[in-house]
């Protein structure tokens, strides 16, 4: 008979998420229970209806509205909507334009990557008591430690339990065997709460605001790159820089190293989708490129080929549509039915999106890739190929990678500032027109779909990257891509599901996109 190990909710992501699984015992030590998981369900626990809030709203109101799907990663669906409405509009951005919206962009990506690692997964393997250890003099972590000495005392004096917090491991199991590198990560942890406020503060430079930015628009942003905010924006910068060249990267690259065993966990399919992102110039070119990787091998993107099986989400809407003719038609009583999520498909096949994908796409593509010799030196230091990369350390590392890579290019494209032209190009209202919106949001490929008729909206479809990384089986029964990662992954505590967390975080999962 299978037990049923669960998982909900999932903390330190964004949003509402439950795994719930099946799993078989395996053979383990005298005195232990240990556990195969051999069926997985990623439930998407809420319905928002964003898709339908738009209908008959203003085209010009839709890349303000869809902003608040998400308070970490807004950028990335003004810019998909935006992207949406230049296409209808039949425009490109201006120069400046361009430019001002990859820097936002990156800003915000930046502060993603960031949070992503130190305030939601290193807390996966970090023990918070190693810091009882600690001998030095460092105010963050003295503060850290006498916290700690007091949570330990109350609760073995039996009047409270261990107090919970951020820093805490949730569950019992093997975590960081080093105390110094513990230290340090905690450290780290603190210095990375700065560097999130420092992005923060990069981005409202030409956002107006953050974190829903009130300046990007249809051909540009409203913002003008004067000296001044060039200044502001690049001072931040070269602290972002220096940082996640000197901390975040080799952060990832020791926590690999220490735990060896998780290249060997959380593979899934391996078919990579990326849509492309940061424009180089209005002819198409991007700094991370469109493509596919299907059974390992690079395909060209064709976004003709993306549908939606809603046969296991609490949707009522026919499955297999393509999101230009795309339905929000909630049901929440669906026989068989388990997830707010759709399942998005690309020619029927699941896709993992994310920083994984877009490095394995532009590591595979057949043009060339600045990025290509970066890869390379990383897996050096890591000492695995890039076959390796398809794993809970190499999604967290592909995340660090990319970091270091984008705020160097950031520095570029303040460069090509011009303080004296135009911050976005002019355009004309039209009455009826369709247009997509293709970008790489933090957490992987977001698409937007809009339809205009007679000045309003008459569709509109969102298609998030946790969509595609969480979503539930498709109509052929196929698990979606988190779903196959947890398969055959062994838990050594049924009741202390370590290792799942670990799987599931390492996709940075985003709920409160995934249900828009």
């Amino acid at each position: 008979m299978a037990t049923k190990l669960e998982l909900s909710p999932v903390t330190r992501i964004e949003g509402h998420l439950a795994i719930h699984t099946e799993a078989e015992a395996v053979a383990s030590p005298p005195g232990k229970r240990a556990y195969r998981i051999t069926r997985a369900q990623c439930q998407g626990e809420m319905f928002r209806g964003f898709e339908t809030l738009l209908q008959g709203r203003d085209p010009l109101d839709a890349q303000q509205i869809v902003q608040r799907i998400c308070g970490v990663c807004p950028i990335s669906h003004g810019l998909a909507s935006i992207r949406a409405q230049e296409m209808a509009y039949g425009i490109k951005p201006s120069p400046n334009g361009r430019l001002l919206q990859n820097l936002i962009l990156a800003a915000n990506t930046l502060q993603s990557h960031v949070l992503h690692f130190y305030h939601l997964s290193v807390p996966d393997f970090v023990d918070v008591t190693a810091v009882l250890k600690y001998a030095g003099r460092d105010q963050a972590l003295c503060g850290l430690k006498a916290w700690v000495e007091s949570g330990v005392a109350r609760s073995k004096s039996g009047l409270e339990a261990f107090p919970a917090a951020p820093l805490l491991p949730r569950f019992e199991g093997r975590y960081l065997a080093d105390a110094d590198l513990s230290c340090a990560l905690m450290a780290h942890y603190m210095e990375a709460l700065q560097m999130r406020r420092l992005a923060h503060e990069m981005a409202a430079v030409f956002a107006a605001r953050m974190p829903h930015s009130t300046s990007i628009v249809p051909g540009g942003c409203t913002q003008a790159p004067t000296e001044e905010r060039i200044g502001s924006y690049r001072s931040r910068l070269a602290r972002l820089v220096e940082f996640v060249q000197r901390v975040f990267l080799p952060d990832v690259v020791a926590l690999a190293r220490a735990f060896p065993e998780y290249w060997q966990i959380g593979a899934g399919y391996g078919n990579m989708l990326c849509y492309g992102s940061f424009e180089l110039n209005n002819a198409g070119q991007r700094f991370l490129a469109p493509g596919v990787l299907v059974g390992g091998k690079w395909e060209p993107l064709d976004p003709e080929a993306i549908a939606e099986d809603v046969g296991f989400s609490w949707f009522a809407s026919p499955s297999r549509l393509h999101p230009s003719r795309g339905r929000t038609q909630a049901d929440p009583r669906k026989a068989g039915a388990y997830s707010w999520l759709k399942a998005p498909r690309y020619r029927g096949l699941p896709m993992e999106v994310g920083p994984l994908a877009r490095i394995l796409v532009n590591y595979r593509a057949p043009h060339p890739w600045p990025g290509k010799e970066e890869v390379d030196n990383l897996l050096r230091l890591l000492g695995v190929g890039p076959e390796k990369l398809v794993s809970v350390p190499g999604r967290i590392a592909c995340r660090a990678l990319e970091a270091v890579l984008i705020a160097r290019q950031a520095a570029k494209w303040l460069d090509q500032l011009d303080p004296k032209g135009r911050p976005a190009r002019d355009f004309k209202r039209v009455k009826n027109a369709s247009g997509y919106g293709l970008v790489e949001a933090p957490r992987g490929a977001l698409g937007h779909w809009l339809s205009i008729e007679d000045g309003k909206i008459k569709h509109y479809q969102c298609v998030v990257p946790t969509t595609w990384n969480c979503s539930p089986r498709d109509d052929a029964g196929q698990p979606g891509p988190l779903e196959k990662a947890l398969e055959g992954l062994e838990v050594a505590d049924p009741d202390q599901p370590l290792e799942a967390g670990r799987v599931v975080r390492s996709f940075d999962p985003c709920m409160a996109c995934a249900v828009h």
